[in-house]
């Protein structure tokens, strides 16, 4: 089944909702920024996206093709552009309201070796999904 979810960061003045299937499947990702935030990725279509509220700065580093969205007053970044879909949009685990998803699986994404694992997230943004 297919819902509406929200999330935003940790003051409100970064707010989002998107479209979403209620039984979904997170990364834990072992790259160097998302170890250490704790990032929890659920990657969807960049169209599924709606930002509500908010202004949030970017920061990008490396091939610059990431675009990390963060809150500038709290600092969170509850959402980005991801390297690996750039037609997508992730949004962190730990930003959503989580009492609207029925079931939430955890798997690993091994990021430290990015070259080597970045195409097996690519699917993940299609609207197909």
């Amino acid at each position: 089944m297919q819902g509406v979810h929200k999330g935003g960061c940790h003051c409100g003045a970064v707010v989002f909702e998107f479209d979403s299937p209620d039984n979904i499947t997170v990364y834990r990702c072992n790259c160097s920024i998302c170890r250490m935030t704790d990032y929890l990725h659920l990657i969807i279509p960049a169209s599924a996206f709606r930002l509500k509220r908010g202004d949030p700065s970017t920061y990008s580093f490396n091939s610059h093709v990431a675009k990390h969205y963060f809150c500038p007053t709290c600092g969170i970044k509850s959402f980005y552009i991801p390297r690996s879909n750039p037609d997508g949009i992730s949004v962190n685990l730990r930003c959503l309201d989580q009492s609207s998803f029925k079931q939430v699986e955890y798997a690993e994404f091994d990021g430290q070796n990015w070259e080597a694992n970045g195409d097996l997230l690519a699917h993940l943004s299609s609207s197909e999904n």
